[in-house]
């Protein structure tokens, strides 16, 4: 049976500027915009409208005078908040689009108007911390989605799971001592921005809900769904998520020009899959991505159309292929799942019988 997805794009996300030759250019969104657009596929979707964010929902994650900092940009020509980023005139306008574009899409799976969702937003979020800009990243929208739907509707158990190439350090950090939400990221190490050790796990009542699985650089499909597989699938079973986000950072692709990992269109098909079978255990689908990295514009395109394939059931990656991708994997995988186990082992009672 398919799917209803919905879908947030905006050409105004488009305005927003990180400077001359920044690889997190507008034209990673036009050739998605692009491809959506096309009549073989425009017809597929539901599409949802963003909004601007209010600063209220704003400040559930983001200190007032970080909020007030970006505000401060508006008209400008270009202000630097870090070596990495940059804002244009529309940026402060743009952000809070992005903001309310997930909050927008998480409001359209939580009522049942579309059965899952993806955000495809600029500037994207998972680098910014509570008070400043980072890594490309202005305003953390995943993290003040999860916030919306805690806040709004009432969840109580919120799934964040992150596999872009660099660690969402802005999203570890916002929740590090929050059990409401569990955060599982997979990401290449040491790598920017530097964190994300395996003995990172969440502080105070937050202990043992952020789970981080550093990868060397290399890992491939296989490595990335025995992980999935063997590592967040048991532990999402367990915290029983009433709504799983994904950030979805497409530089692990394997011609990413910023990364050194080897997944293909197949792979993220395979990963999406994971998390839709979780969504589907656990809280009826209701499942949610928002763009994050992915600077190769060819493999972004074509990854994210294999994404939505996904979302919308048009096709769906077989029990059989993924546990043949599971049995490929290689010692390094191995390694860091015996690792990453061995650390949770005090929080998460499915590894008392060990790993399989």
């Amino acid at each position: 049976m398919s799917r209803r997805t919905g879908i947030v794009k905006d050409k105004r996300y488009l305005q927003h500027s990180a400077g001359f030759a920044h690889p997190e250019s507008p034209e990673r969104l036009k050739a998605i915009y692009e491809m959506i657009d096309n009549p073989a596929m425009s017809w597929k979707f539901t599409e949802i409208q963003p909004r601007e964010a209010a600063k209220e929902e704003i400040a559930t994650v983001h200190d007032a005078a970080y909020i007030d900092l970006i505000a401060s940009t508006a008209g400008q020509e270009c202000f630097m908040l870090d070596p990495d980023t940059a804002t244009s005139p529309e940026t402060y306008e743009i952000a809070k689009l992005a903001v309310g574009g997930v909050c927008n899409a998480i409001d359209g799976v939580l009522s049942g108007e579309v059965d899952n969702a993806f955000a495809f937003i600029r500037p994207p979020g998972h680098h910014a911390e509570r008070d400043a800009a980072a890594g490309f990243c202005i305003f953390n929208n995943v993290a003040i989605g999860a916030m919306h739907a805690i806040l709004k509707h009432g969840i109580e158990r919120v799934l964040i799971v992150d596999w872009d190439l660099h660690h969402g350090n802005g999203t570890q950090h916002i929740f590090y001592d929050d059990p409401r939400v569990l955060y599982f990221s997979t990401h290449q190490y040491p790598y920017y921005p530097g964190t994300g050790g395996i003995n990172e796990i969440g502080q105070g009542k937050g202990e043992g809900y952020t789970i981080n699985v550093p990868l060397h650089g290399g890992a491939g499909d296989d490595a990335f769904v025995k992980i999935f597989r063997q590592v967040l699938g048991p532990v999402a079973m367990e915290f029983n998520p009433q709504l799983v986000i994904l950030s979805a950072g497409f530089d692990i692709y394997f011609q990413d020009p910023l990364g050194g990992m080897r997944v293909t269109p197949e792979g993220f098909a395979a990963l999406t899959r994971i998390l839709l079978n979780i969504a589907d255990a656990c809280c009826k689908g209701r499942f949610v991505a928002v763009l994050e990295g992915g600077y190769n514009v060819q493999g972004l395109t074509k990854s994210v159309k294999i994404v939505l394939e996904e979302m919308l059931d048009e096709t769906h990656f077989s029990e059989e292929k993924l546990s043949r991708l599971e049995q490929l994997s290689n010692n390094d995988a191995n390694n860091i799942i015996k690792q990453v186990a061995t650390r949770i082992q005090p929080y998460w009672r499915v590894y008392e019988g060990g790993i399989r």
